[in-house]
């Protein structure tokens, strides 16, 4: 059975509605927003998957700050703001992995101009983070070898584990504080 669609004029009252825990008020609005989230990022980007991703993270997002919604403003441009802070966080993460693979096919190229220290260093840098990832649990590995390393998308990662997409982000957020701690009590010693 689908969800009924939420007149926009309505959406206000939902959230209001969701944050005083009413269940089949937060579903309904979702299952309304879900379509205007996608027009809101495919304006930003086109790459099908990222979008879905970016979808997701939104309804995370909407989920964890809900109690921060005013009913005396509108709700439209709440909505806005927190979709277009989401397509910028994806789409600069997108362009530091873009900047990394060219930075990556440049040192492929030269690698023979290595000198053996060189080639040393990067060795160790390697080693050193193949340590840190050992130090995670390995659920928590292995999401942030999938995510970080070969570059699987959330939803990609999720289908490889049998997780929800919301299970991968809490598993790579937990990873990504659990190597800050590591790396910060590293350079300490």
């Amino acid at each position: 059975m689908g969800e009924a669609e939420v007149p926009r004029e309505q959406w206000p009252e939902y959230m209001v509605r969701t944050q005083a825990g009413d269940r089949q008020a937060y579903a309904s609005l979702l299952h309304t927003l879900v379509p205007v989230i996608r027009a809101i990022v495919r304006k930003q980007m086109d790459d099908e998957v990222l979008i879905e991703d970016v979808i997701q993270d939104v309804l995370l997002t909407l989920h964890r700050v809900r109690h921060t919604y005013d009913p005396a403003s509108p709700f439209l441009p709440w909505l806005m703001a927190i979709t277009k802070a989401r397509t910028i966080d994806a789409l600069r993460r997108q362009g530091r992995f873009s900047r990394r693979e060219v930075v990556e096919e440049e040192w492929v190229e030269n690698v023979a101009d290595l000198s053996p220290a060189r080639n040393t260093e990067h060795q160790e840098s390697r080693e050193e983070l193949y340590g840190f990832l050992n130090q995670l649990p390995a659920r928590q590995r292995q999401i942030v070898e999938n995510i970080h390393l070969q570059e699987m998308s959330l939803m990609q990662a999720a289908k490889e584990h049998n997780l929800s997409v919301a299970a991968v982000k809490s598993l790579l957020h937990r990873a990504l504080n659990n190597l800050r701690r590591y790396g910060a009590n590293h350079g300490q010693s």
